[in-house]
């Protein structure tokens, strides 16, 4: 196994993902983290985007809001707020919460502009994931 480690994604509603994969790419609030097996033991805060992941039959991404995440060398585990796998993901849902989030960006009335760009993000993400099936 010491070219594999486990990765667990854990949400407070569910168990996300659990396997052995050979690298996670993931975006912490200070960069952009590259985690091989073997990995110096790390915690950082997570942005809202796409979580790489590379395993032996390819690589695929899953949507995550934001979160935690603590690296072992033989193991990753993910915090999140939210995370999504592509197939889980409503196209038309987040379209219309894109759409939404921009016309309140847009529109001049009294607006939570910090909450507004969080949306549009969590929106943009799921979209950019779900076109990677």
């Amino acid at each position: 196994m010491a070219n594999k480690m486990r990765l667990d994604i854990v949400t407070p509603d569910r168990m996300v993902y659990s396997e052995d994969v050979t690298m996670v790419i993931a975006r912490a609030t200070d960069g952009d983290l590259g985690i091989l097996p073997g990995h110096a033991p790390l915690i950082a805060g997570l942005t809202v985007w796409p979580l790489r992941i590379k395993n032996e039959e390819g690589e695929q991404q899953l949507s995550v809001c934001g979160g935690f995440i603590e690296v072992r060398p033989e193991k990753v585990t993910i915090l999140a707020t939210c995370a999504e796998l592509p197939e889980e993901i409503d196209i038309k849902r987040a379209e219309a919460a894109k759409e939404r989030a921009e016309s309140r960006l847009k529109g001049g009335q009294d607006v939570d502009v910090e909450r507004a760009e969080m949306a549009l993000r969590r929106a943009m993400t799921r979209l950019r994931v779900a076109g990677s099936k």
